[in-house]
């Protein structure tokens, strides 16, 4: 345990669980998020430090002054450290580009967590044609992470077309009826389709805890 005075930080977490503390940025200062970062680093230098929900001003301080920090800004997250060798398939699969953040977290966080990332685009109900034609891609990998907002149908879709373990990610994207979100996972969570496991809203991380997860241990 490191006390920062600010943050305590967990650095006996890998060994307990075989990964990691991870960073929520989200409220922290950019000083504090450099400050955790180094530290967390310095205690595993062999294994990647994740932080996400980065605001503008905390990845541009990451990026000056934690050298060897990489910026990945569409999930709007950093990680500083090697990647572990992949073991395992996670498909990430997006119902629109407007999803696209949301999956980008998944799919960067299952990477720091040990899978291998397949990255399924703009497959969403509206063209069924689309998700009918990646079947192979969803058959391939050991789990799927399916995002999608709007009314959230393709964790139905896609759980009735393959029986790959399967976690859904309703997103905040819609109109008003869609209540930020709340009208996605409420669909995912009465989804028809059997096996389907549902996170929080806009929670690409813990989506991509999971899934990176399933698929390890399947390999």
């Amino acid at each position: 345990m490191h006390d920062l005075g600010y943050a305590r930080l967990d650095t006996d977490r890998a060994r307990r669980t075989g990964d990691p503390e991870v960073v929520y940025g989200a409220g922290k200062t950019p000083e504090q998020l450099v400050g955790i970062l180094r530290t967390l680093h310095a205690a595993h230098p062999e294994r990647a430090v994740l932080a996400t929900r980065l605001s503008d001003e905390a990845m541009k301080a990451v990026q000056s002054e934690v050298p060897g920090a990489v910026l990945d800004l569409e999930a709007r997250a950093a990680t500083i450290g090697p990647l572990p060798e992949p073991a395992g398939t996670v498909a990430v699969v997006s119902a629109g580009t407007s999803d696209a953040p949301v999956a980008a977290e998944a799919a960067l966080t299952a990477r720091v967590y040990g899978a291998g990332v397949a990255r399924v685009n703009d497959v969403g109900v509206a063209g069924l044609h689309r998700i009918l034609a990646a079947r192979a891609d969803l058959d391939a990998a050991d789990c799927l992470i399916v995002v999608a907002g709007m009314e959230g149908a393709l964790p139905s879709v896609v759980g009735g077309l393959t029986g790959t373990p399967l976690v859904a990610v309703p997103t905040s994207v819609g109109y008003g009826a869609s209540f930020g979100g709340i009208a996605a996972l409420l669909g995912m969570l009465n989804s028809c389709a059997p096996g389907v496991t549902v996170v929080n809203i806009d929670n690409g991380f813990g989506a991509g805890v999971f899934a990176a997860r399933v698929a390890r241990n399947a390999r």
